[in-house]
């Protein structure tokens, strides 16, 4: 153990005065924390939450609102949309780097009742579909297609259904913060306190055991008692520009999301407690080329005027085959019929290359190799003739020749397009929320949820929007239900 995790680890056995104590002390009020607070009071135990900030906030706060849910949900049932817990899980299991079995069979079964609970709770849902290819919805429509459903392979081994339910907002931004208002309430209603400006500076171990925490409020330092267990919820990591150096290096060349608290504190503190992690390598990135979904049609290329990523993905995982591509150069490509300035170019500073009469002008000035650009498109515009791509097998709909000049390039190249981002690794956890360590066991008394916890997101290549806060909502119950009764 090294000084700093002795900093954040407190031996029981100095504490001379518990401030206060409650069954279950949740660190953060975020969305796991909020979900966490309800579940474990509800089973008739005493909650203490302790939030860094003065309300209910986190990244769930500048969040759109999506939670990825399925498996035959009231709106997907309401749109007409056919979905079952298997292939949820099929596709699940299909996008992940390492799929945790257990996590995506109960998360996918209990997928349902989880969306019956969240509008029984007061979070508002219309039964209405947005059929555009859209980041997100800009009115309250709820079902969008937020993954990789439809896009291969992933279409051939799931039956693809949409399964991103934005919380009814009218607008591209607040839904999140509404969804967590309510919770919040919920919570802060029904748990023993709530402690606001709050941070939670270490754990208290008593053995093996972790017994408590180590608070700061207002420059005093008090010790609160945990008699069950202690939940930590206090995000990720990306504001903490050595952990993002050490784990994450891509990111610090990317607008980091979520909130200034997000700096990795209760991820050190469960690893200092002897918890493993898992996927701390692993970002989400997104750099969207649409809106317009017609800009769908276009081909990426790289400098070696190839292409690498089905264009119609969605846009995280498209965004990271970009920024991987050699010396990150990534170009969209587009033909007069389809042609249009992507909805967020102004943010992603996807600039506009230049028009061309020809491709053989366009290879050239981009300094690509002689003919490589030409090829591809011979190649591509010969099968899209035929409604085919062979190479990456984009969905039928959006393919179409590029054989309507003048043409087009947008430079969507890593280090030169804004590419935002957030982290997606965290503490190993059981399905329960149980902070495991790197062989498995538990840490007794420490359960983790939400973004300092690893459970379904993975990796950008297979994110699909909603997948953090519906993750961070069921896990976030399970943690407090099973810490509470344990």
């Amino acid at each position: 153990m090294n000084n700093s995790d002795e900093q954040l680890i407190v031996d029981a056995s100095t504490v001379d005065h518990w401030a206060n104590s409650a069954d279950v002390v949740i660190a953060g009020f975020g969305m796991a924390g909020a979900c966490a607070a309800i579940e474990a009071a509800e089973t008739g135990a005493s909650v203490i939450v302790i939030e860094r900030s003065s309300g209910g906030t986190g990244s769930t706060s500048a969040a759109a609102g999506h939670f990825y849910l399925g498996g035959g949900t009231a709106v997907q049932k309401a749109c007409g949309f056919d979905d079952d817990a298997t292939e949820m899980a099929r596709y699940l299991e299909a996008t992940s780097v390492d799929p945790d079995h257990e996590k995506i069979r109960l998360y996918s079964e209990g997928s349902v009742a989880h969306f019956d609970w969240l509008e029984a709770q007061g979070v508002p849902f219309e039964r209405s579909f947005y059929p555009e290819k859209n980041v997100v919805q800009p009115g309250p429509e709820c079902l969008i297609w937020t993954g990789n459903e439809q896009v291969w392979p992933y279409r051939e081994k799931a039956k693809p259904a949409p399964r991103g339910h934005k919380v009814a907002f009218d607008g591209e931004e607040g839904g999140g913060a509404l969804a967590l208002r309510i919770l919040s309430e919920n919570a802060t209603a029904c748990v023993s306190k709530v402690m606001t400006d709050t941070k939670v500076e270490a754990l208290v171990r008593d053995g093996d055991r972790i017994v408590g925490v180590r608070v700061k409020q207002y420059g005093e330092t008090s010790f609160i008692r945990a008699h069950k267990a202690v939940i930590l919820a206090g995000g990720g990591f990306g504001q903490n520009t050595e952990m993002v150096a050490k784990y994450v290096p891509i990111m610090q060349s990317c607008f980091v999301q979520g909130s200034p608290y997000d700096d990795g504190l209760a991820i050190r503190m469960g690893e200092a407690a002897g918890g493993g992690l898992m996927f701390m390598d692993q970002p989400f990135l997104t750099s969207p080329f649409y809106p317009p979904q017609d800009l769908l049609k276009g081909i990426l290329v790289n400098r070696e005027g190839k292409r690498f990523v089905a264009e119609d993905s969605y846009h995280s995982r498209s965004s990271i085959h970009a920024a991987h591509q050699p010396e990150g150069i990534a170009y969209l490509i587009v033909d007069e019929e389809i042609f249009a300035y992507p909805r967020f170019a102004e943010l992603t500073n996807q600039q506009l290359i230049d028009g061309f009469e020809t491709i053989a002008e366009m290879e050239a000035a981009l300094a690509l190799p002689d003919g490589s650009l030409q090829a591809t498109m011979a190649a591509y515009n010969e099968n899209a003739a035929k409604g085919e791509d062979p190479e990456f097998h984009k969905y039928p709909k959006w393919i179409k020749p590029l054989d309507k000049g003048p043409y087009a390039a947008f430079d969507l190249s890593f280090g030169k397009a804004v590419y935002t981002g957030f982290t997606l690794g965290g503490l190993k956890v059981s399905a329960n929320g149980e902070v495991l360590t790197e062989g498995g066991l538990t840490v007794p008394g420490l359960y983790a949820a939400g973004a300092c916890a690893s459970n379904l997101a993975q990796d950008s290549n297979g994110y699909a929007s909603g997948t953090r806060l519906g993750e961070a909502s069921f896990f976030g119950r399970r943690a407090g239900r099973h810490s509470a009764t344990s």
